[in-house]
């Protein structure tokens, strides 16, 4: 299997990297399944879920609008959002060094390519936050209300929602780390010591 999968990534390296970036991204997405709950449940227990979170105003609403209130009546106020950043923050450190070392095997400046990582999560950070404000609500009010499947329709909305956020990172994330984590080349030593003029050695003296 081993050398199968050798040289299959010999032929088709994109989509051997494509394949592992998936891979991971789905143990990824279990990780955030198992971390959403317990910081929703952990934040849920402070009085954040009654204080507003609305930032960044975009025409009519907001690109982070967290209404105080629990859901679906509201929005679960700054307790949900930072449960949301919290989680995936966790997520994506462990994603950058598992991508760079498993999927790309990448050899270039890590502080470089960090910095450029962050840069990206910001923005599809506001990307995602932007689109969950069009689906959560709807969600969320269909699995508890609509449904009427109350703490159970709460806990398959959260799946739903960390599904379309991962989602969106891994549409996004897989050409910006094929930018940013390269296999430069390595100058091979023995052809560096190839290269250097021979040091001619001091004639012996004539007695």
């Amino acid at each position: 299997m081993r050398t199968l999968w050798s040289a299959f990534a010999a032929a088709r390296p994109t989509l051997a990297q494509l394949i592992v970036f998936s891979i991971l991204n789905v143990g990824m997405t279990v990780l955030q399944l198992v971390l959403m709950p317990v910081f929703k449940l952990l934040f849920g227990m402070t009085s954040l879920v009654g204080t507003d979170f609305q930032a960044i105003p975009v025409g009519t609403g907001y690109v982070f609008d967290y209404a105080a209130g629990a859901l679906p009546e509201g929005g679960g106020g700054l307790a949900y959002f930072l449960s949301v950043q919290v989680t995936l923050a966790i997520a994506q450190v462990v994603n950058f060094f598992a991508q760079r070392t498993i999927t790309f095997k990448s050899n270039s400046d890590p502080w470089r390519a960090a910095g450029w990582y962050a840069v990206a999560y910001v923005v599809i950070t506001f990307g995602a936050a932007a689109l969950q404000s069009l689906y959560k609500a709807p969600i969320y009010d269909l699995f508890i209300t609509t449904w009427g499947m109350g703490a159970t329709g709460e806990t398959i909305a959260d799946v739903i929602t960390m599904l379309i956020n991962a989602l969106i990172s891994c549409a996004v994330f897989f050409p910006v780390f094929k930018i940013i984590f390269r296999q430069e080349e390595v100058p091979d030593a023995q052809a560096e010591l190839a290269e250097e003029p021979a040091t001619e050695k001091p004639a012996a003296p004539v007695s």
